[in-house]
């Protein structure tokens, strides 16, 4: 007898705060499922392979990238997408810096480089250059914004540890 696997599951998701019950393909990813399902747009599909950073969510407070998690393994888990860190009238910190800094071009890589940076800042909030570069190594950015955005982790850092007050957030 062959052992077959549903083609549908039930899952319960966590995400932003809110509980979402949830049927899903039994090979969907998170990604799609936050983006299909739940409608949210900050995780961009990228590579799909989980080595270019568009995709990255919190899973428990930890970067991860979503489009190589099964939906179905992180039920019970907090996750945070770009849309649970902050809105336009009360955007985190790392929102407003990027946007203060002028970070972005095209824009396509801003979610994985301020949920990594989000990510860094909670366990590290005051990381060296080296480790800043470290945690955004294996985030790509195809339009070369590295300048400007390696500059809104260094705001994002100062607003952290108020040791700038012009960078209110």
């Amino acid at each position: 007898m062959v052992a077959t696997v549903p083609l549908e599951l039930p899952i319960g998701l966590t995400v932003n705060g809110t509980t979402h019950s949830l049927t899903v393909g039994s090979a969907a990813t998170l990604l799609q499922v936050l983006r299909n399902d739940l409608g949210l747009n900050g995780p961009k599909y990228g590579c799909g392979l989980g080595q270019c950073g568009a995709c990255t969510v919190h899973v428990d407070g930890v970067a991860a990238r979503s489009c190589v998690i099964p939906a179905a393994k992180v039920q019970g888990r907090a996750i945070t997408t770009l849309e649970g860190l902050g809105d336009r009238l009360r955007p985190h910190l790392v929102q407003s810096a990027f946007i203060h800094a002028q970070a972005a071009q095209c824009g396509y890589c801003l979610n994985g480089m301020i949920m990594t940076t989000a990510a860094l800042l909670a366990h590290n909030p005051h990381p060296s250059p080296q480790a800043v570069r470290d945690a955004l190594s294996g985030n790509l950015c195809r339009c070369g914004t590295h300048v400007e955005i390696l500059a809104a982790v260094e705001q994002a850092v100062a607003m952290l540890t108020n040791t700038s007050p012009d960078l209110a957030p």
